[in-house]
């Protein structure tokens, strides 16, 4: 019972960590991104990069969950309904600052590809099929 806890609390703390070391790469890499985030007036493609390293921390945090409890399919699930249902409030605060597919596209990726991110990092046999753990 405790794998999977710890397997759920790292899943968020690494989609925290994650997401500010990468939002801060992009204040240091991107031109004009640190002087839009104060108001949230950013390009399309600092949109875009937004969402990107968002996918990237969801990715990364259902992998960690899953290497730390591989026999609970259900942790990386659980690791991204707690990040939509943390985003969901957060998102309806900022609705007017952001275009509505922005919105939707990152609450609508989370639990996917948390998941995706647990999947990935199951060890597979030849056939591609998880291989059972004790």
């Amino acid at each position: 019972m405790r794998r999977p806890i710890l397997a759920f609390a790292a899943g968020l703390v690494l989609w925290i960590v994650v997401i500010s070391v990468l939002n801060r790469g992009l204040r240091l890499l991107v031109m004009g991104y640190a002087a839009a985030e104060p108001t949230f007036s950013f390009t399309l493609g600092m949109l875009a990069l937004r969402l990107a390293i968002a996918a990237l921390a969801s990715l990364i945090a259902g992998a960690v969950a899953a290497s730390i409890a591989p026999s609970s399919a259900l942790v990386p699930l659980l690791v991204g309904a707690a990040l939509l249902a943390a985003f969901i409030p957060v998102h309806v605060r900022l609705f007017s600052l952001f275009p509505l597919w922005y919105h939707l596209v990152f609450l609508v990726m989370l639990i996917p590809l948390v998941m995706l991110g647990g999947w990935l990092a199951r060890p597979r046999a030849v056939g591609g099929a998880p291989i059972p753990r004790p």
